[in-house]
């Protein structure tokens, strides 16, 4: 059974939508694909390295905050980067960021840390800035569904 972990930052309403969006798409997508797909929630601030291992795929979610990721998402990087960094290579990820200014800090960020471990990009990322759409909230559904789809090809 694969096994993807979503590992988020939700502390507003308008990351909490896009969470929920990836959320159901992931699911939906293993369920569509008559195929067996664990789905594991985590939040930044309490995920583990055992988590990050056991998972076969991720899905980060985060607000931008003053121009970068969430403390709490950089936080889970540093817990997790060196216990996970030679076990974790090839890993497929997405991930979505809501901003209310500039979010290219956080893209940065998260882009260097993910190439650091050598995970490769399953889409592109979903950027959100002020209330999610209802078009921003299915381009959360895709990417949650298309990661969860890697997957399970």
């Amino acid at each position: 059974m694969a096994r993807l972990l979503i590992i988020h930052h939700t502390p507003s309403p308008h990351t909490q939508e896009m969470f929920e969006a990836a959320l159901d798409g992931a699911v939906t997508a293993g369920r569509e694909l008559e195929q067996e797909l664990e789905v594991v929630r985590r939040a930044a601030l309490a995920v583990t390295a055992s988590d990050v291992l056991a998972a076969d795929g991720y899905l980060l979610g985060t607000p931008a905050n003053l121009g970068y990721m969430s403390g709490a998402l950089k936080h889970a990087f540093d817990t997790f980067y060196y216990p996970c960094l030679d076990s974790t290579r090839a890993r497929p990820f997405g991930y979505y960021l809501h901003g209310n200014q500039g979010t290219e800090g956080a893209e940065r960020g998260i882009e260097a840390i993910t190439t650091g471990l050598g995970w490769v990009k399953a889409a592109a990322p979903v950027i959100v800035s002020g209330p999610p759409s209802k078009d921003d909230r299915e381009h959360c559904w895709e990417l949650g569904a298309t990661v969860a789809a890697g997957l399970l090809s």
